[in-house]
């Protein structure tokens, strides 16, 4: 894969924005019991799969590639050359189309795989209610507006939050996600070169590797110490001033988010809990179920 932003914030993200106007029937656990059995074990046999290849960190709506009729979210600046993974999704929707034609959506495909992921990481589990179906358009101009970029500031960061119904609390433990992958040079530089909550020593290092012009795409990981284990050491970093994006550090620089920080710094358990609510919670953020949307056939193209 192209070296761009990480894998675990496509799942993070997609569940963020992908959420429509429609009628929000009951998910179930058990949604797939019946009618494919295997699903959850095919969709975490191909996490494991890409973790173990290239260790990297919901309607299904970002995986639609653009079409003469609309522009969707693939390319909008938050995710563009940043959201990944499309290609792990693909081989998973290949391998369920196999094992059960038209039946798991690729919105549910991301919510077990974000589960998943987190999981083989070392994080924490959670039981995933199932019953998406997927949207059958995308909008640029949606996720571009209601995905936080990581030059936000902790206030832009509430209100992204909120829109979706999500508290503080949600926000700064899904924060949390960032304990795992990489980000690219042109999303940390202003934050190194510009910002003054900011370890010193920390931003010579990222200077050196990541000047003021050119080497965009260089890579650093998002936990400077622990970047492919699921752990507390993300918060840990805050607190030193250490986080790598300006929206990381903003959620400790002495405002309301601060508390936060500390408590899941000091118990990784708590956060860990906190954790899987959050995800529990933005994983029922109005999905598209019943007979709305489709399943469809190729999680990049409307059927």
């Amino acid at each position: 894969m192209a070296a761009t932003s990480y894998y675990f914030l496509l799942l993070i993200l997609t569940f963020v924005t992908a959420t429509l106007d429609q009628a929000n029937s009951q998910l179930s656990t058990n949604y797939y019991k019946s009618t494919c059995p295997k699903a959850l074990s095919i969709v975490r046999a191909g996490i494991i799969a890409a973790i173990k290849n290239e260790t990297r960190g919901c309607d299904g709506s970002v995986l639609l590639d653009d079409t003469a009729n609309f522009i969707g979210e693939k390319t909008a600046v938050p995710n563009n050359n940043s959201a990944r993974g499309f290609n792990v999704v693909d081989q998973i929707k290949a391998n369920l189309e196999k094992a059960c034609p038209r039946v798991v959506s690729c919105a549910d495909i991301l919510a077990i795989a974000a589960r998943d992921s987190v999981v083989v990481f070392g994080g924490p589990s959670w039981k995933v209610r199932l019953g998406r179906r997927d949207s059958t358009t995308a909008s640029r101009a949606a996720a571009n507006t209601s995905i936080p970029p990581p030059t936000s500031n902790l206030s832009a960061l509430i209100s992204s939050f909120s829109a979706q119904g999500l508290s503080l609390k949600n926000m700064v433990a899904l924060a949390g996600g960032h304990t795992v992958g990489k980000a690219r040079c042109t999303s940390f530089r202003g934050h190194i070169y510009n910002d003054s909550n900011i370890d010193t020593s920390f931003a010579r290092s990222l200077q050196q590797r990541c000047p003021r012009r050119g080497n965009d795409n260089v890579l650093a990981n998002l936990d400077r110490q622990t970047p492919t284990c699921f752990d507390n050491l993300y918060y840990k970093n805050l607190l030193n001033k250490k986080g790598l994006l300006h929206s990381d550090q903003q959620l400790f620089n002495g405002n309301s988010a601060d508390f936060l920080v500390k408590r899941y710094a000091a118990s990784i358990s708590v956060f860990f809990k906190d954790f899987a609510r959050g995800m529990i919670k933005m994983g029922n953020i109005k999905p598209l179920t019943g007979s709305a949307g489709q399943i469809r056939i190729n999680c990049r193209k409307i059927n």
